[in-house]
Formats: structure tokens, sequence, C-alpha cells
């Protein structure tokens, strides 16, 4: 009798792993299909002209000097967005996680706003605030570097404050009350103490907005006017205009390499962020705002919020509100009647939604798996060091452009055995493949946190495997699955870069449509996409509200 019992749980702890190795082959087979396959087939294009291995392709397109002017812009730009992030969002940081005000928990939720927002809104957002016509059109910013710039700020500011500010509340205040006590001043303990202490943060920061100004190809086609390209923008004209395909290639591996290199930094920046937060206490008092001593970061935080943030959205919709001069919602009216491409903007809105919702389901779902099996706690080491290496290849799409994960599906899955060129359900892969790394990393800090003892005295007890999954980790689960949620559909709603690859001319998502509309002449048109555009930020700031408030408050998610 015992011997059947031991049998059966063996039987049972067999399944339960071949289980577990199935929840991991799923994902992956995914994920080799549809971005590791791309990927190497865009690589070897690179280095193979269909007949012989050669550098033929690379010494084509560096030796153009439109090719180095696009490569210097890029680094330029994002190395300058980022110094402008870090001058802004420190201030920022301290002000919203070192004081306590009322409203600051609101406030944090304002300064988010930007970095959930499509990127093509953010580009007809400060399109519309600095043309002539505009608000600020008397500073002549328009196609210009500076509005560029000033984009991928908006757009990243929030990474900073959030990142540093985050572990700023978590930092000892002891270190930075024994200098003063010793006769450091303020700047003294700032520069010697808090600095040096924040430095983990502040270069994982740093490397994440790198990595998607870098990337920032929705901001710089509309707001670049053809005048001013980065690597990601000169791909497109390469493969679009052009159609040649060699030298595109060429340069979709420098773009990975620049953001491997982003993802790698930013990895080693975030463990040891992980490893100094072991060190504080959960949580340090806050000090109420005293505007004789904090003046400083709260003039600062003041401008950047009204002026930086805040004035580019209300001149959108204010604007979105006019045609030819007269205050009217007829751009709103027109949404779902004018005829645009052959279609309408709400048949594009349509489009979007349900692109979005089939890239989440799949994306979740993936994610999930993928959360679950990494979050496991085997005892031998090859085992641990195979899971590292599963959670690092689901992250690697976050570090490379959705223009590289759509240009290689053109010259991927464009014939047997895997021919999608047709189907409907290219772009939502795409999305999804985009949109994993988000969920990943919102799940597994969220299973990760559940105490071991916990699992154990479960199994101790006498609980099946079964058992222990279902009543501990799968609430622990469901607490993070809303911001997963949430962070997907926002992400593929507003995806540009790989959607604006594939997207059929006769049915685009809304972000394509609206790039199209921003670049036609004619005011009725410019009306439609400030109109679109204020659409399309309301659903995905509303998408991320709601998941915001779904966010399990004691772990620390994405």
């Amino acid at each position: 009798m015992d011997q059947g019992v031991d049998g059966g749980g063996e039987l049972t702890r067999l399944g339960w792993r071949a289980g577990w190795v199935l929840a991991g082959l799923i994902p992956a087979v995914f994920l080799t299909l549809f971005f590791a396959w791309p990927a190497a087939t865009l690589v070897a294009r690179g280095f193979h002209d269909g007949t012989a291995w050669t550098l033929d392709g690379f010494t084509s397109v560096f030796e153009s000097r439109r090719t180095w002017r696009a490569v210097g812009f890029t680094l330029w730009s994002a190395t300058a967005a980022t110094a402008a992030c870090l001058l802004l969002g420190l201030p920022g940081a301290y002000l919203l996680y070192r004081t306590t005000f009322p409203g600051r928990n609101l406030l944090r939720a304002v300064v988010t706003i930007p970095f959930v927002l499509p990127t093509v809104v953010v580009g007809v957002a400060f399109g519309s605030l600095l043309r002539a016509d505009g608000l600020l059109g008397w500073l002549g910013l328009a196609g210009t570097p500076t509005a560029i710039l000033a984009a991928m700020v908006f757009f990243n500011y929030a990474i900073v404050v959030r990142t540093v500010g985050t572990f700023w509340a978590r930092l000892d205040p002891r270190l930075a009350q024994a200098a003063a006590t010793l006769g450091a001043g303020p700047v003294r303990v700032l520069r010697t103490v808090t600095l040096p202490t924040l430095a983990p943060a502040i270069l994982s920061a740093a490397s994440l907005v790198f990595l998607f100004s870098a990337s920032s190809y929705g901001i710089v086609m509309v707001l670049g006017q053809t005048k001013y390209n980065t690597i990601e923008t000169e791909i497109w004209f390469l493969t679009t205009q052009l159609l040649d395909l060699p030298s595109a290639a060429a340069l979709s591996i420098t773009q990975l390499v620049i953001v491997t290199l982003a993802l790698w930094l930013s990895g080693r920046a975030q463990t040891r962020m992980t490893r100094a937060l072991r060190l504080q206490p959960d949580v340090a008092e806050a000090r109420s705002l005293r505007l004789g001593r904090d003046w400083p970061p709260l003039l600062v935080t003041a401008g950047v919020v009204i002026v930086l943030l805040g004035l580019p959205l209300i001149n959108l919709l204010w604007r979105s509100l006019h045609l030819r001069g007269r205050l009217t919602v007829d751009n709103f009216v027109r949404l779902a009647t004018q005829d645009v491409f052959g279609t309408s903007v709400w048949a594009a809105l349509r489009t979007s939604l349900t692109t979005a919702a089939t890239a989440t389901v799949l994306a979740v779902t993936l994610g999930m798996l993928v959360a679950l099996v990494a979050s496991r706690r085997p005892r031998r080491r090859s085992a641990r060091s195979a899971l590292s290496t599963l959670e690092s290849l689901f992250l690697l799409p976050l570090g490379v452009s959705a223009v590289t994960v759509g240009f290689g599906y053109l010259i991927t899955l464009n014939r047997p055995p895997l021919d999608l060129r047709s189907s409907i359900i290219l772009i939502p892969i795409a999305q999804a493949v985009v949109a994993l790394p988000l969920v990943v990393r919102t799940l597994l800090p969220t299973l990760r946190a559940i105490d071991p003892r916990q699992l154990e005295a479960a199994a101790t007890l006498g609980s099946a495997p079964l058992q222990v999954f279902r009543r501990i980790e799968l609430p622990h689960l469901r607490r993070g699955l809303g911001l997963a949620i949430g962070f997907a559909l926002a992400t593929s709603l507003g995806e540009f870069g790989a959607t604006s690859f594939l997207a059929r001319p006769d049915n685009p998502t809304l972000p394509v449509l609206i790039f199209r509309l921003f670049g036609r002449p004619g005011a009725e048109n410019y009306g439609l996409a400030l109109a679109a555009s204020v659409v399309l930020a309301v659903l995905a700031g509303a998408t991320m509200a709601l998941a915001e408030r779904m966010r399990p408050q004691e772990v620390a998610t994405w």
C-alpha cells in the first residue's frame, strides 16, 4: 500500500515537472519563431548577399554621409535627452519621494502620464505647440533638434523620477544626518553622501532613458520633418523608399548593438540597485515640505510639470477643439464620418482596439507562463542558471527596436512554411513581442515576493504541488495581473515602430493613421490628427490609470 502511495506521489512529481517544462517551452517556441528567427535572419542578411558572405552591405551604408549623420544624431539626441532628464528629474525625485505635501500622490500620477502615451501622440503634441501658428511658435523651434530633444525629455522624465525616487524613499537618512553633524553643508552632503549612494538608481534610470530615447521612432518621424534622422528612421527610409534591404539590415545590426549595450548596462545597474535596497529600511520617513529649505527642487519641478509636461497636453486638447480659427467639436465629429485614405479614424480605432486586445491576450498569457517558470526556486545550480537564462531571453525584446522587429518580419515571415504577409494575426504578434518583457517584469516581482517558508510549510503539511500553486502562488499572480494587462494594452495601442512596417494601407492602426494625417496638408487633416491624438492619449492614459490602481503597493514592480 505504501509503495503504491509512494509510486503515485512520484508520478505526481514527475507530471508536475513535465508541466513546468511544457509551460516554459510554449513561450520559448513563440519567441523563437517571432523574435529569434527574424532577428537571426536580419543579422544574416547584413552579412550575406544571397550568394556569398560579404561586408558589402556595411560598406555601402557606412560610406554614406547620410548614415553617419543619422548615427551621430541618434547618439547625440539620446545622450542629451538623458542628461536633461537627470538634471530635471533628480529634483522631482526628491520632491515627490522624500517630502510630503497635499496632492503628492496625484502629482506622482501626473508625471507618469507622458511615459504611457504613444510616441506618435507625443510628436503631434509638440508639433502643434511649436509650429508657426502654435502657442510657442514665436520661439522658432519647429522642425529643430531642440523640439525633438524636448519631446524625448517629456516622454522619459518619469523614468528618472520613479526609478531614483523609489530608491531615495528607502535611503537611510542617518548617513546625511551624520555628515551634517560633522559640519557638512547641504550641497556638500548632496555631493559627497546622497548622490554616491543613489548612483545605482541614477545609472539604471540613465541607461533606460538612453535606450528609449535612441528608439524614439515616432517622435523623430513626426518632428524631424525628414531633415533630422535617427538610425530607426533611416532603416524605414532604406526599406520603404529605396528598397535597399541589405543596407537596412546592416543598419539594423548597428541599432541592435547600441540598444543591447544600453540594456546590458541597465541590467547591471538594476542588479546593483537591488542589492543596495536590501541594506536599506523598507521606507525612510519623508519630511514635510518646507519652502525655505526645499524651494530649489520645488521651483524646478513646478516648471517641468507646468511647462514641459502640462503645456503640450493642454495645447493638444485646445487645438483639437479648433478648426480654421473657430472653437468647434467638428474635428471629433468628423472622426467617424470623413473618409481618410479609404477608411475612417473610427475604423482605424476599431482596428487598433482589436489588434491591441489580441496582442494583450498573447502577451499576458505567455508572460504569465514565463513569470511562473522563472519564479521557481530549484536547488540545483544548473537549474537556477537555466531559469536565469530563460528570464534574460524573454527580456531581450525590450532591448531591440520595434522597427527592427517589423523589418525582421518583412524579410522572414514572407514565404513558406510561415507566410503571414496577409494574415491579420501578424501585427498582434509583433505587438505581443514588444509588450511581453513589460508583462514579465511586472508579474515576476509579485511571485518572487512570496516567502519561501510559506511554500515549504504548505508542502510539509501535505499539500500537493497543485494545491500549493492554487492557494498561494495564484492569488499573488492575480494581484499583479491588472497592471500587466494595463501595460500590455497601452503599449499595444500606441505601438508604431513595427506596425508602420506591417500595416496594410487600407487597414491602418490609429497611430499609423495619425502619422499619415499629420504629414498631409490641409486644416481638416491636421484637425483630424489632433482629435485622433486626443482620443488615443485618453485611451492609453485611462488604461494605465486603471492599471495603476491595481498595482500591489508592497511590491516594486516594473
